[in-house]
C-alpha cells in the first residue's frame, strides 16, 4: 500500500483525532475514531504516524491522494537539472571568435548551467601555456559578476580546463 494508512489499516490502538474542520478532538481509540469518521462520510487518515500517539484526521482519502500526487508533480516540474556545457577554444583565438564563444558562455550561465571552458593546445602551442592561461583569465574576468570559478585552470594532457558555475 502506498501513501498514508487509513481506516482499518491504521495499526495503533489509540490516535489523536482532528476532525474535518481542523478541530482537535483529543486522543481516542482507533475503532471509535473510525466509526466517527464514517458517520461524517469521510475516511480516518493517519497524518503523522511517528507521533505519540499517531495523529489521524477525517479526510476523503481519494482527494487526499490526488492532491498529494498533484503536489509531487508540481515539485518535479519546478526542479531544474544543472547541466555542464562545454566551450572549446584555442590559445591563439581571434577577437571575433572569442566574442562569439563568450556570448554562448553568458547564455549558458544565464540558463543556470555550469560551463567547462576547454583550451586545446596543438603541436608547438604546448610550449606556450601562458597564452592559453591569458585567454582563460580573460574569460574569468569577463564572467566575474555572474559566475564563480568552480575549478581553476589546470592542465590535463594537451588541454587546459576551467569550470564556471552561475552565482
Amino acid at each position: 500500500m502506498s501513501g498514508p494508512r487509513y481506516n482499518e489499516f491504521i495499526q495503533a490502538q489509540k490516535v489523536r483525532v482532528i476532525d474535518e474542520n481542523g478541530e482537535n478532538l483529543g486522543v481516542m481509540y482507533t475503532r471509535e475514531a473510525f466509526e466517527q469518521a464514517q458517520g461524517v462520510g469521510l475516511d480516518l487518515v493517519e497524518i503523522s504516524p511517528n507521533a505519540d500517539p499517531p495523529v489521524a484526521k477525517f479526510l476523503d482519502i481519494g482527494r487526499f491522494k490526488y492532491e498529494a500526487q498533484k503536489k509531487a508533480a508540481e515539485q518535479r516540474k519546478k526542479q531544474k537539472t544543472q547541466e555542464i556545457k562545454e566551450i572549446k577554444m584555442r590559445p591563439n583565438i581571434d577577437d571575433h571568435d572569442y566574442d562569439t564563444k563568450m556570448k554562448k558562455v553568458f547564455e549558458f550561465l544565464e540558463e543556470g548551467d555550469k560551463v567547462k571552458v576547454t583550451m586545446r593546445f596543438r603541436g608547438r602551442e604546448m610550449a606556450h601555456g601562458e597564452l592559453g592561461m591569458a585567454v582563460l583569465r580573460r574569460v574569468q574576468e569577463q564572467t566575474a559578476e555572474m559566475a564563480k570559478v568552480e575549478a581553476h585552470p589546470r592542465m590535463e594532457g594537451r588541454q587546459m580546463l576551467m569550470v564556471l558555475a552561475p552565482k
